[in-house]
């Protein structure tokens, strides 16, 4: 549910821009609360959905699942307070009230991290359950998700950097590098394990289901270095 409410958030927030208007790129705009609201949404929705298949106690899958949802919420909440004030939700220390919503998103992104890793480890001390090519999906995707949670957390260090250096506006347009990595390998965890389980809708053979998650996996992973090297070349 909260999920939905996430997404249905970023839709809004897709017609206010489209009655407001106001430019689509840039630290102040209407796109983050878009963006955000359904990438968090989806992803709280897929992460709830895929750790079903982790071999982990159930109680602290429930806790955990818990802290992240609370997390989303409180990440989107203060992007999209921001939004409305008309101000930069992230590297923005210019009052006292801006630098602790910052710092608010900063530590929640520092928890998602903690979090995501909590169950990527899970699925790779454990094989996941599922139908075929279901356990390489579900490692696949968490692995890749790692991608964008060192992506992320590099965007932030560095913008933090230069933001306390005085170098505000190069802040904001360092992130610029590191976002196509950030945005393709963010939904991996989705993509492939949905992948599996449409195939195991399919009259195929196991052997073959897990041939193609196998090369869904690696064209995946080119994609993700692909952006990688545009990530370095640009950086």
């Amino acid at each position: 549910m909260t999920g939905l409410v996430l997404v249905l958030s970023g839709l809004v927030h897709l017609l206010v821009f489209a009655v407001d208007g106001g430019p689509w790129d840039g630290p102040v705009s209407w796109r983050k609360p878009v963006t955000f609201g359904l990438s968090f949404g989806v992803t709280l929705i897929t992460v709830a959905w895929i750790t079903s298949y982790l071999r982990m106690d159930r109680r602290l899958r429930t806790t955990l699942l818990t802290v992240f949802a609370a997390d989303c919420v409180v990440e989107v909440g203060g992007i999209t307070l921001q939004a409305w004030r008309r101000v930069p939700s992230h590297l923005n220390m210019e009052t006292p009230f801006d630098t602790a919503v910052s710092m608010t998103l900063a530590v929640g992104g520092g928890v998602l991290v903690v979090l995501l890793t909590v169950f990527a480890v899970a699925s790779f001390r454990h094989r996941p359950t599922g139908p075929a090519g279901m356990p390489l999906a579900v490692r696949s995707g968490f692995a890749v998700l790692l991608v964008a949670l060192a992506s992320g957390a590099a965007m932030i260090a560095r913008g933090v950097v230069l933001t306390r250096t005085g170098h505000q506006e190069a802040a904001y347009r360092s992130t610029a590098p590191l976002k196509p990595l950030h945005g393709v390998s963010l939904h991996a965890v989705l993509v492939l394990p949905a992948l599996a389980w449409l195939l195991s809708r399919t009259p195929w053979s196991e052997s073959v289901r897990r041939r193609i998650v196998a090369m869904a996996v690696g064209c995946y992973a080119t994609a993700v270095a692909a952006a990688g090297v545009w990530a370095v070349l640009t950086y």
